[in-house]
C-alpha cells in the first residue's frame, strides 16, 4: 500500500509541475483509505520553519462515503477532529452536499464564486496561443472555471475531455426526445458494459443540456448555457414539443441515474434507464402525433 500511495504522491508532484495541464481524465477517480493514511504520516511530521504543515485535499467528495467502504471518509473524519500538530486541512468540493455531515460540520464552509467570463478568457489568452473565438467558446463553457475552459479545448486534432462529454450528453438528450425510442436505446447500447463511474461526469452534462432544452424553448436565448447549439436547441424543442414547464421533471431521472452508475451498475443499462425516463417526463408518449425532428 505504501509503494502504491508513493507512486500517487509522485504523479500529483509531476501534475503540479504542470499545473495548467487539466487533470480530467476518464479513469475512476476516488479517495481511498490509503491516501488518508499517508496523508495523517505526513501531517505528522514537523516542518522545520513553518508553524504547521497545510493540506489541500481537492475534490473531497470523491472520499468514498458508501456504506460498504466508510474506512476513507471515517478517517477523513477523524484526521479532522484531532488534527495532529498545527496541521491544517483546506477541503474543495464542487458537491459539498456528498460529503458525510460528520465532516461537513467540522469545517467552515467558504463560497468561491465563478468567475467572470472575461477573466477566463484573459486567462486563457495570456497562457495558450488560440484564435479569438476559441478562447471566447471555451470561456462560455467554463462556466467561471480556468481548469473547465482548459478541458474543452481541442487536444490536437481531438476534441477535449469535457468536449467529448458534451457531445456525448448531447446524444443522451436528443436521442431520448425523438419520436421513435430506438434511436436512445441504441445509444445506450453503444456504451461500454462496465466502469458505470465514468458516467458521473456526462449526466452533470445531460443536465446542462435539459436546462439549455428548456431555455430554448421558452425563448431565454441569453440563459443558455451551450450557446453554440442553440439553432440545434430550438429546432429539436419545437420538433419534440418541448414543453419547458416538465423539464424540471426530468432531473429526478439523472439523479437516479447517477446514484446507479455510483453503485457501479452496468452503464449500459443505467443509460437505457435514463433514455426510458427522460421520454416519460419530457415527451407525450400517449400522443402519435409528435413531429420529426432533426438535430
Amino acid at each position: 500500500m505504501d509503494a502504491l500511495e508513493a507512486a500517487r504522491f509522485q504523479e500529483l508532484a509531476e501534475l503540479r509541475e504542470r499545473s495548467l495541464a487539466p487533470s480530467w481524465s476518464d479513469d475512476v477517480r476516488g479517495i481511498y483509505l490509503g491516501i488518508v493514511t499517508n496523508l495523517r504520516r505526513r501531517a505528522s511530521r514537523r516542518p522545520t520553519m513553518a508553524e504547521g504543515p497545510v493540506f489541500i485535499v481537492g475534490q473531497a467528495e470523491l472520499l468514498v462515503p458508501q456504506e460498504a467502504s466508510p474506512e476513507a471518509a471515517n478517517a477523513l473524519l477523524k484526521l479532522l477532529e484531532e488534527p495532529p500538530g498545527q496541521a491544517r486541512f483546506i477541503l474543495t468540493s464542487s458537491e459539498p452536499g456528498m460529503l458525510l455531515p460528520t465532516i461537513r460540520s467540522r469545517t467552515v464552509p467558504v463560497h468561491v464564486p465563478a468567475l467572470p467570463r472575461e477573466t477566463v478568457r484573459s486567462f486563457l489568452d495570456h497562457h495558450f496561443e488560440l484564435e479569438a473565438k476559441t478562447s471566447a467558446w471555451a470561456a462560455r463553457l467554463s462556466q467561471g472555471s480556468p481548469g473547465r475552459a482548459m478541458a474543452f479545448l481541442p487536444d490536437g486534432s481531438d476534441p477535449g475531455p469535457l468536449e467529448s462529454l458534451r457531445r456525448r450528453a448531447f446524444e443522451i438528450v436528443t436521442g431520448a426526445t425523438t419520436p421513435s425510442p430506438s434511436a436512445g436505446y441504441r445509444l445506450a447500447a453503444s456504451f461500454p458494459p462496465a466502469r458505470a463511474r465514468q458516467l458521473i461526469d456526462l449526466f452533470t452534462f445531460v443536465e446542462e443540456w435539459l436546462r439549455d432544452l428548456a431555455a430554448a424553448a421558452a425563448g431565454a436565448d441569453d440563459l443558455v448555457i451551450n450557446h453554440d447549439a442553440l439553432s440545434r436547441l430550438k429546432k429539436h424543442a419545437d420538433g419534440a414539443g418541448i414543453i419547458p414547464s416538465r423539464v424540471p421533471d426530468a432531473f429526478p431521472a439523472v439523479e437516479r441515474a447517477r446514484e446507479l452508475a455510483r453503485g457501479n451498475v452496468n452503464p449500459q443499462l443505467v443509460v437505457s434507464g435514463l433514455v426510458r425516463d427522460l421520454r416519460r417526463s419530457l415527451l407525450d408518449t400517449s400522443s402519435s402525433t409528435l413531429k420529426g425532428v432533426g438535430s
